[in-house]
């Protein structure tokens, strides 16, 4: 209780000052942003802007990756549904899933960026939750093709070696892969990278490409979801809603042995059923 105290006086301390709250606005506009990028459009020092995002780190209602030597700079709305879930959730809505950051990487990588290369290396969408499990266990609820059945309804198929295929397979019975991929890195249980598209003639941009990374802290493990490639504004809609839903489920199993009480994608029933119709047989 003294932890969770304190964590909320950050958050609250951190969004107290009117230049803090702006710069959430901008992220808010457009994630991923780089501190330059931050600062032109407000004219903001850089030795301002730093101290005031540190504070929004220390916080953590921000967090970064780093892409070469670019930093980038993500919202993570985590201590604000947490704060909802405190005073406001329980009386009036269902629990959410956080979603938000990624963690570090690649940054050892020793290369000079441009604002092109930073464009081009920023992630479509990021996710993070915390989950009180080991990373054998979170391992095993990414690939394990019973237990992705109870949470994600659909069954996660694949051997999960690099090369391998992988679908995503209804447990309706009809057999139906609503998606398909193949596996690019599988380190278990750290890291897990893959192919992610509905099957048939893959897109004309390429693959989109979902990374897992896995990282234990004490009891608890930080699970970050980085979705790249994406062909469009339909597809970041979709997996903007999908992937909350899906791990606030996977997030409820490990910590209580129970999916929650109401499937999460059943608040995006018409988008679902509109992307698995797509798959059925004709």
């Amino acid at each position: 209780m003294v932890t969770e105290r304190a964590d909320h006086d950050a958050v609250f301390r951190a969004l107290a000052d009117p230049t803090r709250r702006a710069l959430l606005d901008r992220l808010r506009e457009r994630n991923g942003q780089t501190l330059t990028e931050l600062c032109e459009p407000v004219n903001m020092a850089r030795q301002s802007a730093t101290q005031h995002l540190g504070v929004l780190e220390a916080a953590n209602l921000i967090t970064t990756v780093r892409r070469g030597r670019a930093k980038l700079h993500y919202l993570n709305p985590v201590p604000l549904w947490e704060i909802e879930r405190r005073w406001i959730g329980r009386f009036e809505r269902p629990r959410l899933a956080a979603l938000g950051a990624i963690k570090d990487q690649a940054e050892h990588q020793e290369e000079t960026v441009t604002p092109e290369k930073v464009t081009a290396d920023r992630p479509d969408y990021v996710y993070v939750t915390y989950i009180e499990s080991s990373p054998e266990r979170v391992w095993q609820a990414l690939t394990d093709a019973d237990l992705t059945a109870r949470y994600w309804g659909h069954s996660n198929q694949s051997d999960w070696q690099p090369g391998s295929t992988w679908q995503h397979v209804r447990v309706d019975g009809s057999g139906i892969a609503d998606v398909v991929g193949t596996v690019i890195e599988s380190i278990p249980p750290k890291r897990l990278t893959l192919t992610f598209d509905a099957p048939g003639e893959p897109p004309a941009g390429g693959p989109s490409v979902v990374t897992f990374d896995i990282e234990p802290y004490q009891d608890i493990v930080r699970l970050t979801v980085t979705h790249d490639n994406l062909a469009g504004q339909d597809a970041l809609d979709a997996i903007s809603a999908g992937w909350p839903a899906v791990f606030a489920n996977l997030k409820s199993l490990l910590e209580t042995g129970h999916v929650l009480p109401t499937a999460p994608w059943e608040m995006h029933a018409g988008l679902r059923a509109e992307q698995m119709s797509r798959n059925d047989p004709a």
